[in-house]
């Protein structure tokens, strides 16, 4: 279970960096308070505050491969800010929440765009070789998929279970895709870190999800 207080400080600490002052900026717990009211809809299985957990907890691992590790944890919170599972406007609309909310909490123009950015960035998880803070929030998001096979098994559980109003062929077609999509990346992780400890593993799980979908 995550530690709602523990995300609630998490907050604080990126977005009290992230602004240049905050002298006149509403309360910041009212913006963490209303992402975590999105990240614990019904609707969720895996998009839930655990995840948003583990892409913080990521980011800590990764933070000396980024240029504004701060920035990239405000895209964390904002990435899947809006999560509808019959829709494939969610990474775009969760940029365009960033932008509406980020400004009014304090953070200046070139910040709040660089985090809807990175939220929009999201949806192919392919930074550019020079997008350090990208390549951290790609990987962050991403590392899932180098879990143990058991964790592994139960992240699948919950996407199928978002989608559980898909027919099984059609969701079986789907994700065989998106994993044909990410298998055909050159890399799945572009940070060095991600690359020496997680790529292998990612491959050999998605890998053998594909096999298990193709039987």
């Amino acid at each position: 279970m995550a530690d709602l207080d523990d995300l609630r400080t998490r907050w604080l600490r990126a977005l009290l960096a992230a602004r240049d002052d905050d002298s006149r900026a509403p309360d910041p717990y009212r913006y963490a308070d209303a992402l975590l009211r999105r990240w614990q809809e019904p609707q969720r299985r895996y998009h839930t505050v655990e995840h948003l957990t583990a892409v913080l907890d990521h980011i800590d691992v990764l933070q000396e491969h980024a240029d504004d590790p701060d920035v990239v944890r405000l895209a964390a919170w904002f990435h899947d800010a809006v999560y509808l599972p019959e829709r494939s406007t969610n990474e775009e609309r969760s940029a365009r929440l960033a932008e509406r909310a980020l400004p009014e909490a304090g953070v200046p123009d070139a910040k709040t765009a660089e985090v809807a950015r990175l939220v929009r960035l999201t949806v192919t998880h392919d930074p550019a070789d020079d997008d350090r803070d990208g390549q951290v929030l790609c990987d962050a998001d991403l590392a899932i998929l180098a879990a143990p096979p058991s964790a592994y098994a139960v992240y699948t559980a919950e996407v199928r279970e978002e989608y559980h109003f898909v027919p099984n062929d059609a969701f079986r077609d789907g994700r065989s895709a998106v994993l044909r999509q990410l298998l055909g990346l050159p890399r799945l992780f572009r940070t060095a870190y991600g690359r020496e400890h997680w790529e292998a593993t990612a491959r050999y799980n998605l890998l053998a999800e594909l096999e298990m979908l193709s039987t």
